[in-house]
């Protein structure tokens, strides 16, 4: 963890996932949109229910002074690897480095094929009762989640609808399958975490007063064509849109800071459905899009209750 926190901090934990809608290149421009009361010390507690790659956490985690985070997501993989690195990073580093021994040292079509390999038996295995993170098993599936996100196509966690990973491998030469120094960093980051697989609204029941909770739903379609990232197999319609604003507003009531972020549809409707909230939008880059042309700058939503 970095040595001390303040606005200048050098961070030693990043996202240790490739992630479509990662706020990683965003975190410049959080630090502005942050509350004050963040950056003064009285807010401790911190909720993220749309957990994906945690960037919003790795960078708030170590630059404030919060005591406890509540991490929470849907994907029951991404649930499952986050738990594995709290409590068996070392373990699990091991297995990282097996693979990416035995990747590397392969040509490319040997590599494709160890990928599909892998892919299956991930498949295969994911109704498993027996997977947690205190087995074998469970360390086995958490490294193969991270080999796979990390020499797939993008860098994309996409599932069908029977929630099976179905990205094709990527084409890369030397890529980073076992970043033990990172992962250990972030092994000793998630002390303060409490994860749990859950929806968003399990997630915020018991919330402890002045906390600070960050939205990152799935984010609205820019089009009625570009609904193309699933994490889950659970979609997230208009109408669970418009439930995750009455949630805001319910928690304005209990004094809790909060901040969300979207797609910018341009339609208004976001801007209408957060009327009473403050609407601003923040230039951000799209970064996965299987047509390299179309990967471009685009404005994103963040909604808050606190002004900024």
């Amino acid at each position: 963890m970095a040595a001390k926190k303040n606005n200048t901090t050098l961070h030693s934990a990043k996202p240790f996932l490739k992630w479509a809608g990662s706020k990683r290149q965003l975190i410049k421009q959080f630090i502005d949109i942050y509350p004050q009361q963040l950056k003064d010390g009285t807010i401790e507690n911190y909720y993220e229910p749309f957990l994906g790659s945690g960037a919003v956490f790795f960078d708030i985690g170590q630059r404030y002074k919060i005591k406890n985070a509540w991490l929470g997501d849907v994907n029951e993989d991404l649930v499952l690897t986050y738990k594995i690195i709290q409590a068996r990073v070392s373990e699990l580093t091991a297995v990282l480095y097996h693979h990416e021994k035995k990747y590397l040292a392969l040509n490319k079509k040997e590599r494709v094929a160890y990928f599909y390999e892998q892919r299956t038996t991930f498949n295969a295995h994911r109704f498993d009762k027996d997977i947690n993170r205190n087995t074998d098993k469970g360390i086995a599936r958490a490294a193969q989640l991270i080999f796979l996100n990390r020499t797939c196509f993008n860098g994309l966690f996409r599932v069908n609808s029977t929630g099976e990973f179905n990205t094709p491998p990527g084409d890369y030469t030397k890529p980073s399958i076992c970043d033990q120094e990172n992962l250990l960093a972030v092994s000793g980051l998630l002390a303060i975490a409490n994860i749990k697989k859950v929806d968003y609204i399990s997630s915020i029941k018991n919330i402890r007063p002045a906390s600070f909770i960050y939205f990152d739903p799935p984010y609205r379609p820019l089009s009625a064509t570009s609904s193309f990232t699933a994490y889950s197999k659970s979609a997230f319609t208009d109408v669970q849109q418009s439930q995750l604003a009455q949630v805001c507003k319910d928690l304005n009531k209990k004094g809790t800071f909060i901040m969300l972020s979207n797609s910018d549809t341009k339609d208004g409707f976001f801007d209408n459905l957060y009327k009473n909230f403050h609407v601003m939008r923040v230039p951000a880059k799209r970064m996965i899009n299987s047509d390299a042309s179309k990967r471009g700058h685009i404005n994103e939503i963040v909604v808050t209750n606190y002004p900024v």
